[in-house]
């Protein structure tokens, strides 16, 4: 999982790319980062669910069929159903809101629709998510939410949802600074900034890099200093 974000990390941004192709590339990275990490924990939900309660259960054997539609990128499936008994993540968040399920399920649904470039319902589902303590799963769900503001081209509200998500993972990293989660978040907050002429804002955020996550791929690779000397270009 963290080889995988770290690859992402790592990889550089031309540019003169637009910021449109810079916020698809890494939708992919972001998204897929969540995606793992959500896979990878969702039997800890479901255990949990399963002993929580009948409503808990009930929504966790609900939960379970999206998950397959969901890890084989059935994403419209997943979201709304197979007309076949299984009633899709949109309604299971609905109708189990009160549980553990029914939260993460809106975080699935988000994810679908950012899959499926809906982009209006992704910020809904992904806001009406609840974080928690955890060290992976929620701050990139408040990345993916920052993601889905970023191709609504509320840009303010991309850039701070990055830095939040950038400063809950450190938060909850033994040594304050996640070197595999944040530095994407913060990278991808300063290109925003870029895109909006604030290239002071920008550099801020790539000396911040620089300086605190030194185990990062960007600062280990010195690809960190790329986005510094283009910030600094007036």
């Amino acid at each position: 999982m963290a080889d995988k974000i770290k690859q992402g990390v790592a990889e550089t941004f031309d540019a003169s790319q637009s910021s449109e192709a810079f916020f698809s590339k890494n939708k992919k990275v972001i998204l897929g980062a969540i995606a793992a990490v959500v896979i990878i924990i969702a039997g800890f939900f479901l255990y949990k669910s399963f002993v929580a309660g009948p409503r808990e259960e009930k929504a966790s054997t609900a939960l379970a069929k999206g998950q397959e539609y969901f890890n084989s990128e059935q994403f419209d499936k997943a979201l709304n159903g197979d007309g076949a008994g299984y009633v899709g993540f949109a309604r299971i968040a609905d109708d189990y809101s009160s549980t553990d399920a029914g939260n993460l399920a809106k975080l699935y649904a988000g994810l679908c629709n950012a899959n499926l470039g809906k982009w209006e319902a992704a910020s809904k589902f992904l806001d009406s998510y609840s974080p928690a303590s955890d060290v992976m799963v929620s701050p990139a769900a408040v990345a993916a939410l920052g993601n889905a503001y970023a191709n609504l081209n509320q840009l303010d509200k991309a850039v701070d949802n990055l830095k939040k998500a950038a400063k809950m993972a450190d938060s909850k990293d033994a040594d304050g600074a996640n070197s595999s989660l944040s530095p994407l978040f913060l990278i991808q907050a300063g290109e925003i900034l870029e895109s909006q002429g604030k290239k002071d804002e920008a550099l801020t955020l790539y000396q911040d890099i620089k300086k605190k996550y030194v185990n990062s791929m960007l600062v280990q690779t010195s690809e960190i200093d790329k986005y510094i000397e283009r910030a600094s270009t007036k």
